[in-house]
């Protein structure tokens, strides 16, 4: 088989798995095989060696052989963080990261993707003019249809939960949605966009909420909503 050849028949094996078209599969693969990766790095984790190193003792190489050393190794996501907090002394936090910096090493999970094989975003901003009331109107299905014009929602949690999960459309997963206090009255609003079926909604999503929590930040601005 011609170098070609093998390259094509990765970029639709990346198709079939992340849902991609094939341009932008193409352009991705190229883009990795230009990555100055160490030997037998698929693509690059979040983070780099140095923070690993200096908070866990170890680099991802040697992460990546311990790993694989240990037989259960093949059991996925969870029995490997499992295994890495009773048996190699990380926390919970850091047993999930090292488990993900694994993964994407390995080419075992791209850039967004959950321990479950589907793709989320996240996005946060600090509104200086959010809603006094912007909680009571996600829960409420009127007022929340007003926020979220463009989009048919679904209340998924109780009104007294801390975050408040709200299905988007009929299969383009849900979100969290996380309000706290900031400084000097603002508002900070964290959105948890979770269950996305392709790799290739991830950037779409996470621009339409960088541009919400924006118009939501403006709109309250010109008209406060009493």
């Amino acid at each position: 088989m011609t170098k070609q050849a093998s390259f094509k028949r990765r970029v639709r094996a990346r198709m079939v798995k992340t849902g991609e078209k094939y341009a932008e599969a193409r352009r991705i693969l190229i883009a990795q095989a230009a990555l100055p990766t160490p030997t037998g790095w698929v693509s690059q984790p979040e983070m780099n060696d140095e923070s690993v190193h200096k908070h866990t003792s170890r680099s991802w190489d040697e992460w990546c052989a311990v790993i694989e050393a240990w037989p259960g190794h093949a059991d996925g996501h969870q029995a490997i963080a499992k295994w890495l907090q009773s048996e190699q002394g990380l926390n919970g936090w850091w047993s999930q990261a090292v488990t993900i910096g694994y993964e994407r090493i390995r080419g075992l999970r791209v850039p967004g993707q959950m321990s479950d094989g589907t793709f989320g975003v996240n996005k946060s901003a600090t509104l200086t003019n959010a809603p006094n009331d912007l909680r009571a109107m996600l829960l409420d299905d009127a007022a929340r249809a007003d926020l979220l014009p463009s989009l048919k929602t679904t209340l998924r949690s109780k009104p007294t939960s801390k975050a408040i999960r709200i299905g988007i459309g009929v299969d383009e997963g849900y979100i969290n949605v996380s309000l706290g206090e900031a400084s000097e009255g603002r508002t900070k609003v964290t959105i948890q966009h979770r269950a996305l079926r392709f790799v290739g909604e991830v950037e779409h999503w996470r621009a339409f909420w960088t541009d919400w929590l924006s118009v939501l930040d403006e709109s309250s601005a010109e008209s406060p909503i009493e």
